[in-house]
């Protein structure tokens, strides 16, 4: 049965998020809440933002400052987002929490807390691609991710997309680390590794001179999808 309060809830929060600047939001019921001793945070805002084309385009043979600089300012502005995200559920009477645009824990610095395209596809956002990074058909794999859980009965807008890169190997074979396995998504098992984390973790240590940190971008770069060239 349709809470046409809480659909008003979601129109307002979409509308107020997407003037703020993200460039896509969607809803999703995650089923099972990844927090904790807090079950009932069990749906999902998902908030994208459009990389730039112009700072893509400076990724030749290994990663720019220019987009060592874009990636944080724009993880920056997924991270304020879901803040205002937290804040209008908070005042509406929901609990929220926020899930950090970059993360890791403490035990594994390879996994986070949750992966925002597991909640992004659910909510028929986009899909996910041979280099495990979410695709939408809006922008291609040109974005970054955040996600706020929430206890407020959210639905997704749209069905789940099934497209995948088909034969495509472009970003496997671009790879300098040899990381990605060139293997599509295989939504019947998505725990299934489509890339090798260690290596792509390492190989992204040879560009420290761009900056702190560790970004790479070569595959999101080559993606067909984005339509860069």
């Amino acid at each position: 049965m349709l809470n046409f309060d809480v659909i008003m809830k979601e129109m307002i929060l979409k509308e107020k998020l997407l003037s703020e600047g993200a460039s896509l939001i969607g809803f999703s019921d995650i089923k099972v809440s990844p927090i904790e001793n807090q079950p009932n945070l069990r749906y999902a805002v998902s908030i994208i933002v459009k990389l730039s084309d112009s700072v893509l385009k400076t990724i030749v043979d290994k990663p720019s400052i220019s987009y060592f600089q874009h990636y944080r300012a724009v993880n920056f502005r997924l991270d304020q987002l879901s803040l205002t995200a937290v804040k209008f559920l908070e005042e509406n009477g929901y609990n929220a929490f926020p899930i950090a645009a970059s993360q890791s824990i403490p035990t594994n610095k390879f996994y986070g807390v949750f992966q925002h395209k597991t909640a992004a596809r659910l909510a028929g956002l986009g899909y996910i691609g041979k280099n495990s990074l979410f695709i939408t058909e809006e922008y291609g794999s040109k974005v970054r991710l955040a996600t706020v859980l929430t206890d407020m009965p959210l639905t997704a807008e749209g069905p789940i997309i099934t497209k995948d890169c088909k034969n495509c190997t472009i970003c496997r074979d671009i790879c300098p680390a040899g990381a990605i396995y060139g293997e599509n998504f295989d939504p019947t098992n998505p725990q299934k590794p489509l890339f090798d984390k260690e290596k792509c973790s390492l190989n992204m240590k040879n560009y420290n001179d761009v900056g702190r940190g560790a970004v790479c971008g070569l595959c999101i770069k080559a993606c067909p999808m984005n339509k860069l060239n």
